[in-house]
């Protein structure tokens, strides 16, 4: 899947519900009421034309410079005239508790038509959860109970608080990885403080839960944080190859542990050690193969991958399609295990008695002789990965079903989630791309879908596990397989897009953090590419988007940016005659609007932009602030040196002398302290120099910081509506000559 594919497709509609304190009703439910318009609301009917609409109750006020603003202010409280609700009115909690507490919104309005159809989906969402749950507790070194814990609490949980009717909360590959690394990391420390003996079976188990359950309280806690704080926004952080590379090389460190487990060799003695030294190791053992479960193993997940290929191919074949395969191997390979008593006459390793209970309350803490820093460090990591996963999905999905989700408070649901989990002994659980896409394709309506499979989770605690006794441990490890091979599908299509487009950097990028999170470990893997998304967006971020504007051959009025387009040569100065420009003519009422063409609009074959003599013309495309100011001054000493960013520093300037430059500041819609001041010694040293600086189409918020730090005083003037009429100020003040 697509990162930039799904982030695109939906943000249309991800944020428009609003992370803003609006006291609207909560819309992810489409079949609940979207709730009476609040008093003075404009409401509308696609048969009711815009003109016979009521007017709105409030008649607006002036602002103080210019357009109107409405009679509440900000952070007023209380009733006003276009209905806002008190705070101390009934309908006040109802609004904020059907926004924050999404169920209050769609649990009164459920519509029973829709029941069937939840329940359907929950029950076929369940007959793959189950089953991956019980797989992936062996990647965390967990007993299998704990993944059903996983799977059952946090997604009841998110069933009140989720804002996503298709998101299916529960163990997830990369995140329960994630987690037996940390559990297999700390686990050493145990050993060592045991050596030279062994700690009980019972230590080991009690110390490996309590660590897993710690890292998720932490999760949950950094989850809740970030979307309180609304940072949802940090999931698109992580650049699409650098994600693709991690998740690549997961995939194959996975598929390295699970198959040493489908051939039936012992795992190496080293607690600690690298996915390249565990893939040598089982290259150097394969003599070592247990015949019987490599059959039984391999088998199972060949049988997934055809009955996976069937399905792709005949798309059209609904029963086909609703045909739980994860659920049929572990019936088939259970009811073989048990006729053929692969486990007392062939010596396969199987499932084994498993107590199933429910969980039980209890706090988690970081358990003795476990490192809290590494702790703390794993669990920022699994929430990076969690978070940008599951908000990915749910956006996806929220955009192809046509109802909006909310990036903040899927972040607190999710926290929640995880952290009341941790103390039911669940270790981190996030949302799962494949279960999501299941539970889609069942038309889910509502996240009573969820609840439903959560509830067939309770009843296989209660009664499914001791029928699971035959089951080979190896067929666990295939239904692991198959999941991590999916992933795996993408990237040969990532890297032949990547390859197309010649972007090689990212080309690198995906291929580098795969090969580092093979030969070092997952954790190396994503700190790399956590650290390199945040260099690439600082860089991108520090350097100004400023472009040099040159006047186009076939209109003096145009303006367009040059590439590389050669000097005006001495005396060639084209003549400086401008039309006159109406400042009235504006498209915003803070941004005046000029005739000139300085968009980045494409030249005809015959028409150039060329250099305007002693004159730099600078478009800031962006507002500017402290991070992206800091290089402006470098890059307008090189513009004046070579007239083109492309030119390397160490040719000969090309340019003559500057005599004005003029600022075209249609883009910066703000400036900071910070830049401000920077932009400041910029006029003074040109003043110094007696170079003219001049700025158009200066906005209001900006003109008024101009007034507040007298940029006139310090050299720069601004009272220009458009790039014409300030060559035409500077024709007149510096007698520049003009030529016929």
């Amino acid at each position: 899947m697509s990162r930039r594919e799904n982030s695109a497709s939906s943000s249309i509609s991800v944020e428009r519900a609003g992370d803003s304190d609006r006291g609207r009703a909560d819309t992810t439910m489409h079949n609940s009421s979207e709730g009476t318009p609040l008093l003075g609301e404009r409401t509308s009917s696609p048969s009711t034309p815009e003109h016979l609409l009521p007017a709105p109750s409030q008649t607006p006020t002036p602002r103080r410079r210019g357009g109107y603003q409405s009679g509440r202010r900000r952070g007023q409280r209380g009733s006003t005239a276009l209905g806002r609700v008190s705070n101390f009115d009934p309908k006040w909690w109802v609004q904020r508790a059907r926004y924050y507490v999404p169920i209050t919104g769609w649990l009164p309005n459920y519509q029973a038509s829709n029941l069937v159809v939840d329940v359907k989906a929950g029950f076929m969402v369940a007959c793959l959860l189950i089953p991956q749950a019980l797989s992936y507790s062996s990647l965390t070194h967990l007993p299998p109970a704990y993944g059903l814990y996983t799977a059952l609490v946090p997604a009841l949980v998110y069933g009140m608080l989720g804002t996503s009717r298709h998101l299916s909360m529960g163990p997830e590959a990369l995140i329960s990885v994630l987690t037996g690394t940390l559990v297999k990391g700390q686990l050493k420390h145990l050993y060592g403080a045991y050596s030279p003996g062994m700690p009980p079976a019972d230590t080991v188990e009690h110390f490996s839960t309590a660590v897993a359950s710690a890292v998720a309280l932490l999760s949950g806690l950094f989850t809740f944080a970030l979307g309180m704080f609304r940072l949802g926004f940090l999931d698109s952080m992580i650049s699409e190859s650098s994600l693709r590379g991690f998740i690549s090389g997961t995939a194959i460190v996975i598929i390295i542990g699970q198959s040493r487990i489908m051939l039936g060799i012992a795992a190496a003695s080293s607690v600690h050690s690298t996915p390249w030294n565990d893939f040598k190791f089982m290259l150097s053992h394969l003599d070592q193969t247990h015949v019987m479960t490599a059959i039984v193993s391999l088998g199972a997940l060949l049988f997934l991958r055809l009955l996976r290929a069937v399905k792709s191919r005949f798309k059209a074949t609904t029963w086909l399609q609703q045909i739980p395969d994860t659920l049929v191997v572990i019936v088939l390979t259970t009811a073989l295990s048990w006729v053929a008593k692969l486990g007392e006459e062939h010596s396969v390793v199987i499932f084994g008695k498993v107590d199933g209970d429910l969980p039980h309350f209890r706090l988690p803490r970081v358990p003795t002789y476990a490192d809290t820093k590494d702790i703390v460090s794993s669990a920022i990591t699994i929430t990076m990965i969690g978070v940008v996963e599951s908000v990915i999905v749910a956006r996806e999905y929220a955009s192809r079903n046509h109802y909006a989700v909310s990036s903040n408070r899927e972040l607190v649901a999710l926290g929640v989630s995880n952290a009341v989990g941790s103390a039911f002994g669940a270790y981190p659980a996030f949302g799962s791309l494949s279960r999501s896409k299941l539970n889609d394709r069942a038309q889910a309506k509502s996240q009573l879908s969820g609840v439903v499979t959560a509830s067939l989770v309770v009843a296989s605690l209660l009664g499914l596990l001791p029928y699971l006794f035959h089951l080979p441990r190896g067929v666990l490890a295939a239904i692991i397989s198959d999941a991590v091979i999916s992933l795996l599908s993408a990237t040969p299509g990532a890297v032949a897009f990547l390859f197309k487009v010649q972007a090689w950097s990212d080309l690198f990028l995906l291929l580098f953090i795969c090969f580092c999170s093979v030969a070092a470990s997952v954790e190396t893997g994503i700190l790399l590419a956590v650290i390199i998304s945040l260099v690439m967006v600082i860089k991108r971020s520090n350097m100004p988007r400023i472009k040099l504007l040159g006047r186009s051959t076939e209109n003096d009025n145009d303006f367009y940016p040059i590439d590389g387009a050669p000097p005006a040569a001495p005396g060639t100065l084209r003549r400086l005659s401008f039309g006159s420009s109406s400042s009235n003519d504006s498209q915003d009422e803070s941004v005046p609007q000029s005739r000139d063409n300085s968009s980045s609009g494409s030249l005809s074959a015959d028409t150039q932009a060329q250099h305007i003599d002693g004159v730099l013309v600078v478009r800031i495309e962006e507002p500017l602030y402290f991070a992206n100011a800091g290089q402006l001054h470098a890059r307008l000493n090189r513009m004046e040196m070579y007239g083109d960013m492309r030119t390397h520093p160490s040719e000969a300037p090309r340019m003559n002398p500057t005599r004005a430059v003029v600022f075209d500041l249609v883009g910066m819609s703000d400036i900071d302290g910070s830049a401000l001041e920077i932009l400041l010694g910029i006029v003074h040293e040109y003043s110094r120099r007696e170079v003219r600086v001049l700025f158009v189409r200066v906005c209001q918020g900006v003109r008024l910081r101009f007034e507040q730090a007298q940029m006139g005083s310090a050299g720069g003037e601004y009272d220009f509506s458009d790039i014409g009429s300030a060559l035409l100020h500077l024709e007149q003040q510096l007698c520049i000559p003009s030529s016929s």
